[in-house]
């Protein structure tokens, strides 16, 4: 996560005449410069998505919401990946079978009961099996 001073200096770089908000024009030109492809069009989606004032431009609050936004996205997108190794089957659970298969795997051996013991801990439903939420909040 980046720090107050960073945020600071992305918005002095994408805010091209200096003040101190940025157009969806600025956006677009400056995610150009930095070899993305941005439309004008889905900047000005982006910054009417996140625009909190409605004055039509991104202030500091704004552009720290967008980034820890996408941030954000990119930490489920990873759990998502992480819980997936685990839910073989795709049931959309780990299962106390599931764990122990995959932490023999990474050789780990833990009898079935240790499987069913470490899901247990996490279980907020008390079903017995690790949803993708409670996942979540163990990885948290």
């Amino acid at each position: 996560m980046m720090k107050g001073g960073e945020y600071e200096r992305v918005l002095r770089y994408l805010d091209e005449d200096g003040d101190g908000k940025i157009s969806a024009c600025e956006l677009r030109n400056r995610i150009g410069m930095l070899g993305g492809e941005v439309g004008l069009r889905e900047a000005e989606m982006v910054v009417a998505a996140v625009d909190s004032d409605g004055d039509g431009f991104l202030c500091l609050e704004d552009l720290v919401k967008m980034m820890e936004g996408v941030e954000e996205e990119e930490k489920v997108k990873d759990l998502r990946e992480a819980f997936d190794l685990y839910d073989r089957e795709r049931c959309g659970f780990i299962t106390p079978k599931a764990l122990k298969r995959m932490l023999k795997k990474l050789g780990e051996s833990k009898s079935m009961d240790q499987c069913r013991a470490m899901i247990a801990r996490f279980d907020l439903n008390g079903d017995g099996m690790l949803s993708f939420e409670e996942f979540r909040v163990m990885m948290n």
